[in-house]
């Protein structure tokens, strides 16, 4: 058999960097390895500091066999248990009672999980998917990734012990098929829409004879606020946020791009990011980091451009009412005929009970969602039900975007992807390349509705959720008030590339989870349809201060990627500068220092003016007074009615300043420092502690202090901890700072590009790489990332191994 030119080339690099790295007899132990040329999956994966993984192969499939190799060595037991989710067997192996950990879903127990995905599993939903052809299906490459991903990690099962306590010796750990990788794309796909509705699919059953259903009423008397509500949970403070901004040439040291991501994502279970350097030489060579599950790169850097994403404002999902027959509550009503509903039913194994049979209820709009106080909280009467529709629910493009991302040479280029293959759901993308261009773009996957529709078609109902929420409800019984199609949209029913909010090489592009609207004041985006965002409203504390620090940057110029570093760990606490001095000037003015706690009780408060007066506004490990302000912040800000908090009110001409002046004199406000002081009293931890000895992880037992703060405090480097007063303080965080990047150019061909993986590389306890960029995290040190050859061969831990099929 002849050896192809880039087989050679693998062999022979895998040869040369092992040689510099290992004694001279394993360097002749590698070169008797089987060659790779005699059949099989194959690739070759060098390990440099802190366990990342650079893997080279000579094509689509063998990388993806490395990739899935690569990340099962690191994190077997998440992935074992993600792909228990998507085959619906939860309940087999954990019982149908237990709570999820809501990675794939928002499901709230196994049961609801199982019947949603058996019957995503049972339709084919993803198979048929997987046959579309390209541009609306996969393409072959992004199909002999996922392929190849799944003999990776099928190889590292046959060939490898489980040393993971989570799972060693489990049942559950099964080989996987190319349906089973696919499928966990499909399901981040629709975590914005049938995601984030599971328990009201799976649930939803019409009324009987009786008249009882799931719920009761009619529209009047629906919660339009929980509706908008759930909207909001949704995006900017769901447990999914994100920071990123790019900085153009214009305000840099050598007119290159400026890349910096903070990207905010669960820090347990199977959203969690894991590092790689993926290589095909002549073909793809990217940097940065893959949702577990993925065989593509999903936030990274190349030796041209870099790029991040932010959780968009667009409602990638919205409701249609359905008119019911009289006669028959699964039936509806189009332009006055009958269209009956399609069952759905599912079994689903449980353990140590009988299975469990369960119909869902589908339409030409989706799934009929139904109960009253679910999330979304509808009824199903005998005159009304209402559809989900989800357009990512028939979206399997979001490996190729990557793709398209990981080959770009520019900006342009990203924004080539993203029109040629439209595959991201609820993101926004921001990007900075070695030319000089910024980017910003809100291209998403969402439901063709306009605002001329919303006008037309809305409900009362969604003539209020749409204004505030940009949640449409359709009048399903009108075929003119369906969405419609852009003639420039792969997929009919969503907006074609043309109508996304872009901002092109701008000074600076940023975004915190806010609309597009600000994403540059002084280059506000407008114009575009309310399903993407809104305009002119009150911006969140985090994209106030975030655009602050930009701004301000921009305007210093000369910047470099130390800047980026500095701008991470900064910890700034907006609503600390906004608020902590005249909080303790009101506190030194209470009547002999004390206040009454919401129990009756007086407390005296003396000792916290002084600490919140003194406090430094950070939220640094060392920072004294910041955990007192945290949990004053907090109180306050669930009791005090939001239009008495601040005295001058937002105004759309200042929406980065207001509003602005805390009214210390607002109900509830004495009464939270009372509370507040009374708290951390009681656990025995002092007002002026550092912050650090009181918000921290554990890991095999040794404390890390964690720096950053939480989404109301306003802080670039969020971080959501648990309070567990008893054990010291914030004692886990569950979601925050993840895979942060800071990416320059200097013309070399490198980039220079700084990483940290906060959580670190692997799950498993007994790993070396379970917590030690925890520990750089914990000192606000970052990762040299080592991209070019040289730097990766001169790495001094260099382990390189070739793993087969």
């Amino acid at each position: 058999m002849r050896i192809r030119p880039r087989r050679l080339l693998i062999a022979a690099l895998a040869l040369l960097t092992a040689s510099t790295a290992l004694p001279a007899a394993a360097a002749d132990r590698q070169a008797r390895q089987e060659d790779p040329a005699r059949g099989g999956l194959s690739a070759v994966i060098r390990y440099t500091e802190y366990g990342i993984p650079h893997i080279v192969a000579e094509d689509y499939p063998d990388l993806g066999f490395g990739t899935g190799w690569a990340q099962a060595a690191d994190q077997v037991c998440t992935l074992a248990d993600g792909f228990v989710t998507v085959r619906g067997e939860r309940s087999r192996y954990f019982g149908p009672d237990a709570a999820t950990d809501f990675s794939l879903s928002s499901a709230a127990d196994n049961l609801s999980s199982d019947l949603y995905f058996r019957g995503v599993r049972e339709s084919r939903t993803v198979e048929k998917l997987l046959a579309e052809p390209a541009p609306l299906g996969p393409s072959k490459d992004a199909k002999d990734l996922m392929r190849g991903f799944a003999a990776g990690y099928n190889a590292w099962l046959a060939q490898n012990p489980i040393n993971d306590p989570a799972c060693r010796g489990a049942a559950w750990v099964r080989p996987v098929t190319t349906t089973d990788v696919a499928a966990r794309f499909y399901a981040i796909s629709v975590l914005g829409g049938q995601g984030g509705a599971v328990d009201e699919i799976t649930g939803a059953q019409p009324p009987t004879g009786t008249g009882t259903g799931t719920g009761t009423g009619t529209e009047a008397t629906l919660d339009a606020q929980a509706l908008i509500r759930v909207v909001r949970d949704r995006t900017a403070d769901s447990d999914m946020g994100s920071n990123a901004v790019a900085f153009s040439g214009a305000t840099t040291a050598n007119g290159r791009g400026l890349l910096l991501g903070n990207p905010h994502y669960p820090w347990h279970g199977g959203r969690r990011f894991w590092q790689v350097q993926q290589t095909i030489p002549g073909e793809l060579n990217v940097a940065g980091a893959s949702l577990l599950g993925s065989p593509t790169v999903s936030i990274g850097y190349n030796s041209r451009v870099a790029w991040s994403h932010t959780v968009a404002t667009g409602v990638p999902f919205n409701l249609t009412r359905l008119t019911l027959d009289p006669a028959d509550p699964t039936v509806y009503l189009l332009d006055g005929k009958p269209e009956r509903m399609t069952r759905r039913i599912v079994t689903v194994a449980v353990k140590d009970g009988a299975p469990v049979t369960r119909t869902q209820w589908w339409t030409r709009y989706g799934p009929v969602v139904a109960d009253p106080q679910g999330d979304p909280p509808l009824p199903w009467t005998a005159t009304t039900a209402y559809a989900l529709n989800d357009p990512n629910a028939a979206n399997l493009r979001f490996a190729d975007t990557s793709l398209g991302f990981g080959k770009a040479r520019d900006t342009a280029d990203i924004l080539t992807s993203l029109d040629r293959h439209q595959g991201l759901p609820w993101v926004n993308t921001i990007a900075a390349d070695s030319s000089g261009h910024s980017l910003y773009t809100q291209s998403q996957i969402l439901p063709r509705i306009t605002d001329d529709l919303a006008a037309r078609c809305s409900t009362d109902l969604g003539k209020v959720t749409y204004a505030q929420a940009g949640l449409a409800v359709l009048d399903g019984s009108r075929g003119d008030c369906a969405p419609g199609s852009d003639k420039d949209a792969v997929q009919p029913g969503t907006f074609g590339p043309s109508r996304m909010p872009t901002l092109l090489d701008a000074p600076y592009a940023e975004n915190s989870n806010g609309s597009p609207w600000l994403t540059n004041p002084d280059h506000p985006l407008t114009g575009y349809e309310r399903v993407f965002g809104d305009i002119g409203t009150q911006r969140q504390l985090r994209t106030r201060g975030a655009i602050e620090d930009v701004a301000a940057l921009a305007k210093r110029g000369g910047l470099t990627v130390g800047d980026l570093q500095r701008q991470e760990f900064a910890n700034r606490a907006p609503a600390g500068e906004l608020a902590a001095a005249d909080t303790a000037k009101a506190c030194a003015a209470l009547p002999g220092g004390m206040a009454t706690a919401s129990d009756g009780k007086a407390v005296d408060v003396t000792e916290a003016c002084g600490a919140l007066a003194a406090w430094d506004r950070t939220m640094n490990t060392d920072s004294r007074g910041a955990l007192l302000f945290d949990r004053f912040w907090r109180r306050l800000t669930a009791t005090v009615l939001a239009a008495q908090f601040w005295k001058v009110p937002f105004s759309a001409a200042d929406p980065v300043h207001t509003p602005n002046t805390l009214n210390t004199a607002a109900p509830g406000f004495t009464t939270a420092l009372a509370d507040t002081v009374g708290e951390l009293r009681a656990a025995g931890i002092p007002l002026d502690s550092p912050l650090g000895e009181h918000q921290f992880v554990v890991r095999n037992g040794r404390r890390i202090p964690v720096p950053g703060g939480t989404e109301r405090l306003g802080v670039w480097n969020k971080i959501e901890p648990l309070w567990n007063a008893a054990r010291g303080g914030y004692t886990e965080v569950t979601t925050g700072s993840s895979h942060i990047q800071a990416v320059g150019w200097d013309g070399s061909g490198c980039p220079v590009a700084r990483t940290l993986l906060t959580y670190a590389q692997s799950e498993n306890p007994d790993s070396p790489h379970y917590s030690d960029q925890t520990r750089l995290f914990s000192g606000e040190k970052w990762v040299t990332a080592r991209f070019c050859e040289k730097d990766i061969r001169s790495s001094p831990v260099l382990r390189v191994i070739r793993v087969r099929s």
